[in-house]
């Protein structure tokens, strides 16, 4: 990266002139955006500017209005049902709450997209999700838990096993740190950092949490007006001229992140 930039940019995702809307709610009007290979993108924004409704419509769980949605130089909406398939395998989606399934542990809930997408026998299933269930930070013994026997980090980390279970390319996340205290979100932070290095993830990442945008992220999009305001590494954000990004940023507990950020680069 240069400047939150790749050198040579590969761009995976493509947004062009996106429209959404619920019935005469307008949410997106002509958004644009792309997503670099290789990038932790954290998009932003206040209440109502639709974050995550933005991610659904990327991975496909709502049909926009208009505008297209090019991964990976596909627009998903043209392909075949088999192709869009295929191409949506490449997906790892980490839900705001986990989404987890309550009557099963967590190893099932890990196993469950190698046994219905990939086709595994249980036994091979289970053996890689435990694979997985460790990649994700958590205890062997997590494994046979369901749940509601987790603390609110646990879940986290189960629903990012799962998001990993069929070795996605692109790595999905609606509020990954929300409801975690400082400790289990900056312990969080550092995993997805590791796991985008590691495992060559691009991350696309909806947030609130100051301290991971400028801990983890490459590039902040910032969604106002319908639209994709600004869109660039954080130090350029920081300076646009709009009243939001300003309070956003350099308020109180912007200060704190952006200070807290700096010693984190000193010691790294």
């Amino acid at each position: 990266m240069v400047n939150g930039t790749p050198a040579n940019p590969s761009v995976v995702i493509e947004v062009r002139d996106l429209v959404n809307s619920f019935g005469t709610h307008v949410v997106h009007q002509d958004l644009d955006l792309d997503v670099y290979q290789g990038e932790i993108m954290g998009v932003v924004g206040g209440s109502g500017t639709g974050k995550s409704v933005l991610l659904r419509s990327i991975v496909g769980l709502l049909r926009p209005a208009s505008g297209s949605v090019r991964v990976f130089g596909q627009n998903l909406s043209e392909l075949p049902e088999a192709k869009r398939a295929e191409v949506e395998k490449k997906f790892g989606v980490l839900f705001q709450r986990g989404a987890l399934y309550s009557s099963l542990t967590v190893v099932e809930n890990v196993a469950f997209p190698l046994i219905e997408q990939a086709g595994l026998k249980r036994r091979d299933a289970e053996e890689i999700a435990r694979l997985k269930i460790a990649l994700a930070g958590l205890p062997a013994n997590a494994c046979d838990k369901y749940p509601s026997n987790l603390s609110g980090g646990m879940v986290k980390r189960a629903a990012l096993a799962r998001a990993l279970a069929l070795d996605p390319a692109i790595l999905f996340l609606d509020e990954p740190t929300a409801g975690l205290d400082p400790i289990g979100a900056a312990s969080f932070d550092h995993l997805i950092m590791t796991l985008c290095k590691a495992l060559g993830l691009t991350i696309f990442l909806v947030t609130h949490d100051l301290d991971t945008l400028y801990t983890a992220c490459d590039r902040v999009a910032v969604l106002s007006e319908k639209k994709v305001l600004a869109v660039d590494s954080l130090d350029k954000i920081e300076k646009v001229d709009n009243p939001w990004i300003q309070e956003y940023f350099h308020g109180p507990r912007g200060r704190a992140a952006y200070h807290a950020g700096q010693l984190l680069s000193q010691e790294s």
